[in-house]
């Protein structure tokens, strides 16, 4: 009888820990998320501290914000496990679905509309007056990567006739630069390194990531798109009990912190669905495909 009672004991208590566990947190003991470098590094800085106590008091737990060089190394981080949440271009995004690092999360949504505009941007100074005048000319774009300031301005230029693949052909050898962010490609406008550089049109129109005197020297060249917005991607080695948690979390910030969630993400965080908010770039890959 002993012995049959021990056995019931060990039972409900083995039952009794697997419940708790089912009903407990499901998510990692400290969260990362990684930004993508597309701002200041100094107001970066400031940003990911706030950043990283907001998401903490949600959460529960530590939250730790990085910047890593490159989207390639937050999709990475993102399959591996090492990063929890990455802030991607909706290209980015794509190419770590079909990596199976990620699922998208969240998207951000700016001024109601969950796209914007790819421009190119020159000095207020030179004389051109369409992108055509740009052929054999030095120009920058925001990175291998970028949605908005490298596939789609790269489209575009198929479109318009211009290229039949590469933009080498167009502006020349020697002639396209790609940078690591937007502002690294607006930096080489304003030092003359460069006669245009692709960014995303909030760059430019918006007041995060410029300084007044920055903005003041340049004027829009050119403008394409649409463009999907960024999107807030999770590792898929979370399972959807922690991937719910988190999103809830961020919609929470989204509604708790709004100006801190448009300093850093740009834009306040909305759900979506994301076969449908990344159809675009699918149909650009299609006929420009990336390296």
């Amino acid at each position: 009888m002993n012995r049959i009672l021990r056995s019931i004991f060990l039972l409900v208590a083995l039952l009794s820990g697997v419940a708790t566990t089912m009903g407990g947190n499901p998510l990692p003991e400290s969260i990362v998320v990684a930004l993508k470098p597309d701002k200041n590094p100094d107001q970066m800085l400031k940003e990911r501290e706030a950043l990283a106590q907001s998401l903490s008091k949600i959460l529960g737990r530590p939250v730790r914000v990085i910047v890593p060089l490159s989207a390639t190394v937050i999709i990475e981080g993102l399959a591996n496990g090492s990063i929890d949440l990455g802030w991607l271009s909706a290209t980015d995004m794509v190419h770590a679905r079909k990596a199976d690092a990620a699922e998208l999360l969240l998207v951000g949504e700016i001024d109601g509309r969950r796209d914007y505009s790819s421009l190119w941007l020159c000095l207020k100074e030179k004389p051109y007056e369409s992108l055509e005048q740009l052929r054999g000319k030095p120009v920058a774009f925001a990175s291998p990567t970028s949605t908005s300031g490298h596939l789609i301005p790269r489209l575009d230029l198929k479109k318009r006739g211009l290229i039949a693949k590469e933009p080498v052909e167009f502006f020349g050898a020697g002639n396209v630069w790609f940078g690591t962010g937007y502002m690294s490609g607006v930096e080489r406008v304003l030092s003359g390194e460069a006669e245009a550089a692709a960014v995303s049109d909030y760059v430019f129109e918006k007041d995060k990531h410029m300084t007044p005197e920055q903005k003041n020297r340049l004027r829009i060249l050119a403008r394409q798109g649409p463009v999907p917005t960024h999107t807030l991607a999770v590792s898929a080695r979370l399972d959807q009990a922690a991937r719910e948690k988190l999103r809830n979390a961020l919609l929470e910030f989204t509604s708790a912190d709004p100006k801190l969630c448009q300093t850093v993400f740009t834009s306040p965080l909305v759900p979506t669905k994301a076969d449908e908010h990344l159809q675009p770039i699918v149909e650009a890959l299609a006929i420009i495909p990336q390296e």
